[in-house]
């Protein structure tokens, strides 16, 4: 079995935050691949399915961000499971606002869910990291990730949790290359681009045609020094 986490705060309030995108991932997944309705066990909302012949539990944490790790915790002992077998989908306001990065262990970053999933069950599980943007300045970003999406953000966000979902048995088969490969595609192909590192490169500048190059350039006309005509453009141009 394996245990795919996404986190989030419960209640309707929060439903729609930026901080909620792991519970929009979880969901997207639950939808698309049938699994069953959602229950409520280990302090969470829990459901069960299969990805590519494994068994996995989907849960969101019932606990609030900064105590996810109590639930998850207490998923992964009653099934005796290693953190290995742990993957949780989250915001990253350090990544750019649609851009998907996948890690294993290192630090929390500053993200409370993950402080406290680390807590709890160690750092040595999956990371999907969902970017969400920065607000640019350190004062604004408990607003930030608390505010609901734009609805502009809807134009990437519904392309992010929908290829998500599709490519979720590639997580299940440890072939996260594949995945970030899948899901970056598919926003491409839906016109999103996921960062300025990610938009196609710029045109190359037009061509002549070579038949324009292989024509010889005219010479400037050569205006008259002397005369009638010389005097009336020193006259119009106020040339002396």
């Amino acid at each position: 079995m394996l245990v795919f986490a996404g986190l989030g705060n419960p209640g309707a309030k929060y439903e729609n935050n930026r901080h909620n995108v792991g519970f929009m991932a979880a969901d997207a997944i639950a939808r698309r691949h049938s699994f069953s309705p959602w229950s409520r066990k280990f302090q969470g909302l829990i459901c069960e399915g299969t990805l590519d012949g494994e068994k996995i539990l989907l849960i969101k944490p019932q606990t609030f961000m900064n105590l996810s790790g109590q639930s998850v915790g207490e998923a992964l002992r009653f099934y005796k499971l290693e953190p290995a077998a742990l993957t949780v989908f989250y915001d990253e306001i350090d990544l750019a606002a649609g851009k998907l990065r996948i890690k294993i262990g290192g630090g929390s970053g500053g993200h409370n869910g993950i402080r406290s999933l680390d807590q709890h069950v160690g750092n040595a599980y999956r990371r999907v990291r969902i970017g969400v943007g920065h607000p640019g300045v350190k004062e604004m970003v408990h607003g930030h990730v608390l505010g609901d999406f734009a609805k502009a953000d809807r134009e990437w966000l519904d392309v992010l949790l929908d290829a998500i979902a599709d490519h979720a048995a590639l997580l299940a088969k440890g072939d996260d290359s594949s995945f970030m490969n899948r899901v970056t595609l598919a926003l491409r192909d839906k016109l999103v681009p996921t960062g300025d590192d990610d938009r196609p490169p710029p045109k190359a500048p037009k061509q002549q045609s070579h038949v324009r190059q292989a024509r010889p350039q005219q010479p400037a006309a050569k205006l008259p020094e002397s005369g009638p005509m010389a005097a009336m453009l020193k006259k119009l141009f106020g040339k002396d």
